[in-house]
């Protein structure tokens, strides 16, 4: 045989019927078994790495957002795509057009004004901006269905950082219902910290429904029937237009964009009539 005269070796036992392999015979098939389930399992990582079910996706966004919103859809994705990373930071609008420009991050999600997109961004709007005057389920305003602007005018308030989008939208939203002056009681931290201080308090703050609306669940934050103005921007997704997105980006988004989708109706249903109604 020529794989024999090639290997200097025989194959098979001389004479014996029927073929009786040899020891060498062995050792190649166990090889062979060895290098085809490599091949075959080569061929499921790129068919996963292509379609999207494996390999990495870098997002950031403002974190008010990204706690209160996004950290239950990313748990979501990855329970239905365990092999996709997903590797999170923080930051706001500047901050994240530097992290697309330089490659540190495929995707932000961030609120933003459509005609103030930055030059070489593409942007995609996924839930129109909501705000809400929210506060722990035990504040004392927090059971009545209708309330006149006197009887928030002297509750404190907390303030996110004065470089987040909310801490504009505070200013927008007071000034709207008729309050100038305010007692500002805390200012900054992350979303839970933010929680935990209205819950042992009788503050008051701005923050987006959908946030409120998400964190319905564990009874941490409820929103008062008054009907403040809306910021002009849309929370979308933000990623460099001139570089294609890998699979794994491209299936997050695109889940981001379908969860996003359905989170817009449910607010429209509940708070049309309970929060921003006239």
């Amino acid at each position: 045989m020529m794989m024999e005269a090639r290997l200097g070796s025989r194959l098979f036992e001389k004479g014996k019927r029927p073929l009786r392999p040899t020891e060498l015979c062995l050792s190649l098939a166990q090889q062979g078994r060895i290098i085809s389930e490599a091949a075959q399992n080569a061929e499921i990582a790129a068919d996963l790495y292509n379609r999207g079910k494996s390999g990495t996706a870098r997002l950031a966004g403002t974190p008010i957002f990204m706690d209160g919103v996004i950290a239950s859809m990313i748990a979501s994705f990855q329970t239905t795509f365990p092999e996709v990373a997903i590797h999170q930071s923080y930051g706001y609008l500047a901050d994240l057009c530097e992290q697309l420009n330089v490659g540190n991050i495929d995707v932000a999600i961030c609120p933003v004004r459509r005609d103030s997109v930055p030059q070489g961004l593409k942007f995609k709007p996924i839930l129109t901006g909501r705000n809400v005057i929210a506060c722990a389920p035990s504040h004392p305003l927090a059971r009545k269905t209708s309330l006149k602007l006197t009887e928030i005018a002297n509750f404190p308030w907390i303030a996110p950082p004065a470089e987040s989008p909310l801490y504009e939208d505070l200013l927008l939203a007071l000034r709207s219902i008729g309050i100038k002056d305010f007692k500002v009681s805390f200012t900054g931290g992350s979303l839970a910290s933010l929680i935990s201080i209205l819950g042992g308090s009788d503050a008051l703050t701005v923050l987006p429904y959908s946030v409120v609306f998400m964190q319905s669940h564990n009874k941490a934050l409820v929103s008062l029937p008054i009907k403040i103005e809306h910021p002009d921007r849309e929370l979308g997704l933000l990623w460099r237009g001139d570089r294609h997105p890998r699979p794994a980006v491209k299936r997050f988004s695109e889940y981001i964009e379908t969860e996003f989708s359905e989170l817009g109706q449910n607010i429209n249903l509940r708070g049309r009539d309970a929060v921003w109604r006239a």
